[in-house]
């Protein structure tokens, strides 16, 4: 059985991040039903597709026909999917029917949204005191702290923008540069999926559900935790400085002949090995301690730079690898053909509808002995679940099955 496998989440989300937290949960074996909006979640239709000449431009009608791209196959595998109007009498009462039966409730629409529907928490909580209901926003709910953002739209840039990611991201003469992946998506949406276990482990406890909360500005505050304390410390704001270290040397990245590689020698072991590898015992004597070599870390910079940039990517690794942390700066295409990560399970191939292939999305990080996480569960079609999810919600009602219920599941799965 997997972890949260009595665990009924009902994900009103979409596009990133609580698509992503939802991804989490369902990995590691919730029940996650995607409730969509008529025409389904905005990201359906974003590229890539499997055969870029065939962006779907019809109605969807058919599996084959429906806008299902590489953005919203990765982040809503193992889901099942139902439509629902929420603003029609008959969409409200079948959503309001299902969250009698649910344990957790997801949105990240703006703040008030929700509230338009007389779907907000208060209501949602009158028909199922015990829901854990979350809300991943861009500046958080004005039940845990209001503010004057809230309200404003918000995506991955502008959180990265304000939450200080930004301003010490780049090279340090270049412009402020944001993060490659989406992290003012990614980092809410985990640091919300933990709120939400932790609210659930509380309702098991005590019966009492509650309103989980995260915003994206908040999490990339604290996602720059450094940023705050160098701050508080010194009273200079961090800037950009490439990829270099503000308190460690060395801890950069270096051109060799073919690429990059990446080396952080900073404990004085490492810098001892590093020296070695470059035939130079005397900055090992000269530069001992960690508060010189910050000190002198242009000229030493130099003297590593000088080393790699006569040597090959691998030639520099095979140098120092066991002994200094250092690997080559690798491009998705050297990921998939490292076989560290096909030994991890890190790369996972799901069925494509509407084709006979396969595609590959990322794994699932999280490892557990007892119970394994299970991401190779394809994304949904729209609406492909909706006979069966009110089937299994609606008569069979408590997702919070009891001790007895619970035992005599797992000795039936055994």
């Amino acid at each position: 059985m997997a972890a949260l496998s009595d665990l009924r989440v009902l994900d009103l989300t979409q596009v990133l991040a609580g698509p992503y937290c939802t991804m989490l949960l369902a990995d590691l074996g919730a029940d996650v039903v995607k409730v969509e909006r008529p025409g389904g979640d905005l990201i359906r239709s974003n590229p890539p597709f499997v055969r870029p000449s065939e962006e779907p431009e019809s109605d969807g009608s058919s599996p084959s026909e429906q806008p299902y791209g590489g953005y919203f196959q990765s982040v809503n595998r193992g889901k099942r999917s139902i439509e629902l109007d929420l603003g029609s009498d008959e969409g409200r009462a079948d959503f309001l029917s299902l969250v009698e039966a649910a344990d957790v409730v997801v949105e990240n629409y703006r703040a008030g949204t929700m509230e338009r529907f007389d779907l907000g928490y208060e209501t949602l909580r009158e028909h199922n005191p015990q829901l854990v209901y979350s809300a991943i926003r861009g500046f958080g709910d004005p039940r845990t702290g209001e503010t004057h953002r809230q309200g404003q739209p918000s995506f991955d840039l502008v959180a990265q923008a304000l939450g200080g990611v930004m301003e010490i991201t780049g090279e340090e003469d270049g412009p402020p540069t944001k993060v490659g992946p989406g992290i003012g998506d990614l980092f809410t949406a985990t640091l919300n999926a933990v709120g939400i276990l932790a609210a659930v482990h509380h309702r098991d406890r005590t019966g009492e559900g509650q309103f989980v909360d995260t915003g994206m500005y908040d999490s990339i505050v604290s996602l720059c935790e450094r940023t705050v304390y160098q701050y508080s410390y010194t009273g200079d704001p961090p800037t950009r400085q490439g990829n270099s270290h503000p308190t460690l040397f060395p801890y950069d990245s270096f051109e060799t002949a073919d690429g990059h590689v990446v080396i952080a020698a900073f404990g004085d072991n490492h810098w001892e090995a590093l020296c070695r590898a470059m035939d130079r015992p005397d900055l090992a004597a000269d530069y001992p301690d960690a508060a010189s070599r910050r000190r002198n870390r242009e000229p030493l910079g130099d003297e590593i730079a000088d080393w790699t940039a006569s040597r090959t990517s691998d030639e520099v690794v095979d140098a120092l690898v066991g002994e200094v942390p250092c690997e080559r700066v690798q491009s998705v295409e050297d990921v998939f053909a490292d076989s560290h990560i096909r030994d991890r399970e890190m790369l996972v191939e799901v069925d494509q509808p509407g084709t006979d292939e396969r595609v590959t999305i990322a794994g699932q990080p999280i490892k557990m002995t007892a119970t394994p996480s299970q991401p190779g569960r394809r994304a949904p079609l729209l609406d492909e679940h909706h006979e069966s999810v009110f089937s299994d919600w609606v008569a069979q009602p408590s997702g919070r099955r009891t001790d007895t219920a619970r035992d005599a599941t797992d000795a039936a799965d055994d």
